[in-house]
């Protein structure tokens, strides 16, 4: 589908007997990142929407001929909502997926049923917040090397490893097999990494009169926006409910797939 000039987003639905659900990864990351195991729980009751974000999977990559801000890719999944056909729809964000999903809160509350955001910051007040974790800071120095095919699934693998946190049980071959299948299904092998250049300007939003029932998923392994970020955002939007999911990194490994899926379902419960 067009979501501007020159760009097209690429986006699925995998049918269920509900209200359609619209998942909205993390930066530089590809609708596969979202675990085919938590597709399958959450289809068990909506109709689950995940699409391409620009520069990654099958959606164009092309942000030095058409750059962009973070506010266009909010509006990229308000895009895929219309080309589907979708009024409304319970939205679940993941990183910087939940920042977008905050700033449709605040822009598009007609849009939403319901959000759940995990594993993000608030878009305001967080300054005195944690920062990642040096060793991640480190690596993402290194996103836009060159390596070849083998090299850049041992340096995704480990991206994963750091991401995951500690207590998750962390399975390399499956990480390795997750961005395999993203490889194959973006048919390119380097590491996205546009949306670390995208503007960021304009983000602060003031959700205290929120009137979109919001659950944040506290992360406590989170090595990105690590505890008590979860609490702030909560405590930012008027209504959130906190939820924390046990061993929940910056990662979807299986053995955290059914706590979060029960915590959306709860959630997006009529």
């Amino acid at each position: 589908m067009a979501v501007g000039p020159g760009v097209e987003v690429w986006a699925e639905e995998i049918e269920g007997p509900g209200e359609p659900l619209l998942l909205v990864m993390g930066a530089n990351a590809s609708a596969l990142t979202w675990p085919d195991e938590l597709i399958a729980r959450l289809a068990e009751r909506h109709t689950v929407l995940r699409y391409d974000h620009r520069d990654t999977g099958r959606s164009t990559h092309a942000f030095d001929d058409h750059p962009y801000a973070v506010l266009d890719l909010a509006a990229d999944a308000i895009a895929v909502l219309d080309a589907f056909g979708v009024g409304r729809a319970h939205v679940v964000g993941m990183s910087l997926g939940g920042t977008l999903t905050q700033l449709l809160l605040a822009d598009h509350p007609e849009r939403l049923h319901t959000a759940t955001v995990l594993c993000t910051a608030a878009l305001s007040g967080w300054a005195d917040l944690p920062s990642p974790d040096p060793a991640l800071t480190r690596l993402w120095g290194e996103l836009t090397d060159e390596r070849t095919r083998a090299q850049e699934l041992d340096w995704r693998v480990e991206h994963w490893r750091l991401l995951n946190g500690p207590v998750a049980e962390f399975d390399a071959g499956w990480f390795r097999a997750l961005e395999e299948r993203i490889m194959e299904h973006s048919g390119r092998e380097d590491s996205p990494a546009a949306h670390a250049a995208a503007d960021q300007e304009g983000l602060e939003r003031d959700l205290s009169q929120n009137t979109v029932p919001t659950l944040v998923v506290e992360a406590p392994e989170d090595p990105v926006h690590p505890p008590p970020h979860a609490a702030h955002l909560a405590s930012s939007i008027k209504g959130a409910e906190l939820v924390r999911i046990e061993g929940l990194g910056h990662a979807l490994p299986p053995a955290v797939v059914e706590p979060l899926a029960g915590a959306i379902l709860t959630h997006t419960r009529p």
